[in-house]
């Protein structure tokens, strides 16, 4: 009978511990989630016209109605465009 207690005791400490455990884990998680940065407060997402890569609109580059990444594929663009034109 006494090795029966004694089990059962044990058993509701580990159990014991191991909510607590999963409480500190659920609550360090919480936390990290608050403090990382969100990727996604740059704005909206746009397309750049020349490589099709997304990036937020506060860091593209417009002209007139077309986005792009960097300078180099909006020239790259504006120089296939004037060739067409020819």
């Amino acid at each position: 009978m006494n090795l029966l207690i004694i089990r059962l005791i044990i058993f509701a400490a580990l159990f014991y511990v191991g909510l607590k455990l999963y409480g500190l884990y659920r609550q360090r998680k919480l936390a990290h989630q608050q403090q990382a940065p969100s990727r996604h407060e740059g704005g909206n997402m746009v397309r750049c016209r020349w490589c099709d890569v997304h990036v937020p609109e506060n860091e593209a580059l417009r002209d007139v109605e077309q986005w792009f990444c960097c300078s180099a594929h909006r020239d790259r663009f504006l120089q296939e465009q004037e060739d067409n034109r020819r």
